[in-house]
This record gives structure tokens, C-alpha cells and sequence, in this order.
């Protein structure tokens, strides 16, 4: 029965994220000027056991993400605030932003991959081994 609890509760867990996580983007996208802090993308949201604490990871296009990280971190009281009204919930947790770099390294990946690949057609062209 124990198990059982545990899969409920994590379940709730995965739903709350994924709520946050939306209402998040919504919020940021109708909030944060892409002009000078590019296009900020939310990639995920995890949540403490007890709900306290939300990491908010994200990507960011057309800035560094020093910048969006510090208007993030500036945004974040009102946030948790709007997130607030948004969930009805008891407890809304501290939001804390994270940088995940996973975009930037798959852009970095397969440009590395046309270039390989590039680099292998002049290869095969000039007949070399």
C-alpha cells in the first residue's frame, strides 16, 4: 500500500511541474522583453518532495544566459505572486532559474556534424582516403 502512495504522490508531483511549468512560460513570454533578453524557453521544473522549491530550467536564443538569468532571478518574486493567483494551491514554491544548456549543445553537435560531413564530401571528391 506504501508503493502505492509513493506513485500517487509522485504523480502529483509531475503535475504540478508540468502546471508550473506552463504557467511559467505563459507568464514569461507576456513579461520578458525577447528584444533585450532573447527568447527565453522553459525545458523543465522540478519540484522538492514537499513543494517548497521549484528548479526552473531554461534555455535562451539571442542572449547570454548571464542576462536572462539575472531578469529571471529579478522576476522571480513576481512570479511565485502571479503563480499564486494562477494555482490554487497551499503551497507555491520558491522559484529558483537554472541555465540548461542542452540546446546550445545539440546546435553546437550538428553544426560539428555538417562540418564533418562537409569536410568528408570535399574528401571524397578530391578522391582521398
Amino acid at each position: 500500500m506504501t508503493r502505492h502512495k509513493q506513485k500517487v504522490a509522485g504523480g502529483r508531483n509531475v503535475r504540478l511541474a508540468d502546471q508550473i511549468q506552463k504557467d511559467l512560460a505563459h507568464l514569461i513570454q507576456r513579461e520578458v522583453d525577447t528584444s533585450r533578453y532573447g527568447l527565453i524557453t522553459l525545458s523543465s521544473v522540478e519540484l522538492s518532495a514537499d513543494y517548497a522549491h521549484a528548479k526552473v530550467y531554461f534555455t535562451v536564443l539571442g542572449a547570454e544566459p548571464e542576462v536572462a538569468q539575472k531578469v529571471l532571478d529579478e522576476k522571480a518574486g513576481w512570479l511565485h505572486a502571479q503563480l499564486f493567483k494562477l494555482l490554487h494551491i497551499h503551497t507555491v514554491p520558491t522559484l529558483r532559474f537554472y541555465h540548461d544548456p542542452q540546446v546550445e549543445r545539440g546546435i553546437e553537435m550538428s553544426r560539428l556534424i555538417d562540418q564533418a560531413n562537409a569536410d568528408q564530401k570535399v574528401l571524397d571528391r578530391d578522391g582521398v582516403d
